[in-house]
């Protein structure tokens, strides 16, 4: 074997390291004991978008603006070679050029060689944007599951407790508070069980279905298109419900002749408003009650806590009236 062989030898080996280098989809750099690059992949190039005079020779620290240029990161570098001690993962957060914002995770090894007396690393470099976003939003959805649950419960022990049980049968009580609790969850698999947005006219004959006896005894008018936020479908849900209860048991719908219309509108001022108004008439006479019942304590909390707006409540003699008006998503 003559000097010509062995120099082609070396030169396939080079070049099939470096295009199994070039191979590998992570950025790879090669820095001496003085942290200065050595070798560079393509990968590397694609990624940050940057030129081979930009990089070959120069100090990790002075690359792009400086963005390897942190206390923390030199220390850990320094101790590669020195005392054959690995990074892992070392996360940078910053403004990369060319790139834009960017979550970088930047591990590194001292360099295998079996006498070893290497005195070079190799640097790999892991975009973890995408996955560090969706840990942030698969964070947020727990988050906000556990905030629902809770409220959740919290609902429901508050129907519990404040559905009236003095001068009742266990009958009477059971059925009072599962038909708040199935408005409930009709309201909350609406809200988070469906894909898509839900419309308020959706809800409303979804919600008031169960309580049209006859075909003229709630009439949903017509209205604009509302499409509705999650936060806002389960308390409209809610507040029909206590509504079409209260019409059955002592309102409009408990009259042969009585009749609900249902209808609303939106305002259209610089911060539109749903005007949601509840209408009965036919019923029994109505006077205003001595002491205000769950229902209405219900119908009010939901109306101004829960939905931010207010609630315009009017016995009047033809029947009982009640508008909702609530600021819109």
């Amino acid at each position: 074997m003559n000097l010509v062989d062995i120099y082609r030898l070396m030169r396939n080996a080079h070049i099939q390291a470096q295009s199994i280098v070039d191979t590998i989809p992570e950025p790879l750099l090669v820095l001496d004991n003085h942290h200065c690059v050595e070798s560079v992949s393509r990968s590397f190039y694609d990624t940050f978008q940057v030129a081979q005079d930009e990089t070959l020779g120069r100090p990790i620290y002075d690359l792009g603006d400086g963005q390897w240029d942190i206390p923390d990161l030199r220390h850990l570098l320094e101790n590669v070679i020195t005392k054959s001690m690995a990074v892992i993962d070392y996360e940078v957060v910053h403004e990369f050029p060319n790139i834009g914002r960017r979550t970088m995770l930047v591990s590194a090894h001292r360099l295998f060689q079996p006498d070893r007396s290497s005195q070079s690393m190799l640097v790999s470099i892991v975009d973890a944007t995408l996955s560090r976003q969706r840990e942030a939003e698969s964070d947020m959805l727990v988050g906000e599951l556990r905030h629902r649950i809770k409220n959740l419960l919290a609902m429901v022990q508050a129907m519990a407790r404040q559905t009236v049980a003095e001068g009742r049968s266990g009958v009477e009580y059971r059925d009072d508070f599962l038909g708040r609790f199935k408005a409930l969850v009709t309201a909350h698999d609406l809200a988070f069980g469906q894909p898509g947005e839900i419309g308020l006219r959706t809800l409303i004959e979804k919600t008031v279905a169960p309580y049209a006896a006859g075909e003229k005894k709630i009439i949903v008018e017509p209205g604009p298109a509302v499409t509705l936020a999650q936060v806002q479908i389960v308390p409209i849900g809610l507040i029909l419900h206590e509504l079409a209860t209260n019409a059955v048991k002592h309102g409009a719908l408990s009259a042969p002749e009585g009749q609900v219309r249902i209808l609303w509108d939106v305002s259209k001022d610089s911060a539109p408003k749903l005007g949601l108004r509840w209408q009965e008439r036919g019923g029994p006479p109505v006077t205003p009650p001595a002491t205000a019942g769950f229902g209405t304590r219900l119908i009010d909390f939901v109306a101004t806590r829960e939905l931010g707006g207010r609630v315009e409540l009017e016995y009047l003699p033809s029947g009982l009236s009640l508008e909702i008006v609530v600021p819109m998503p």
